[in-house]
């Protein structure tokens, strides 16, 4: 009986970690998905203006927002779930890197970099349990 016990409590955390990992990994898709990308794929004018500040034109808008609902949707499907979180954790580098240097605004990079850090455990997590 006690072998069990001491299994049941060690199978728990892994259990816990999932459904912690799943929930992130479903909130953090829809934002990405709904908040993020879509309002840079229809013309949302905060969108427009941000990236027209970049000045890099237009396919940089559309090309960062697939990249970031494409992310989201592979956030969902659990063979993907790692990849999108390394790639989404790059992504989001890069939006932190484009914040503070090319739009001055070094306030803003550190919601990216948090979310950076989520993404690597993220990713982390999921490439190694494999």
């Amino acid at each position: 009986m006690t072998t069990t016990a001491a299994t049941q409590v060690s199978a728990q955390p892994g259990k816990i970690r999932n459904r912690v990992l799943w929930t992130l990994q479903i909130l953090l898709g829809l934002f990405f998905i709904v908040a993020s990308g879509l309002p840079k794929l229809i013309g949302q004018a905060d969108a427009v203006r941000s990236f027209q500040d970049i000045g890099w034109g237009e396919w940089y808008r559309y090309f960062v927002g697939v990249v970031e609902v494409s992310g989201g949707i592979g956030l969902l499907v659990p063979r993907l779930s790692g990849y999108a979180a390394a790639g989404l954790s790059i992504v989001t580098v890069l939006a932190a890197a484009t914040q503070a240097f090319q739009l001055h605004n070094p306030g803003l990079s550190v919601f990216p970099l948090v979310l950076a850090v989520v993404f690597a455990w993220i990713a982390r997590e999921r490439l190694t349990a494999r």
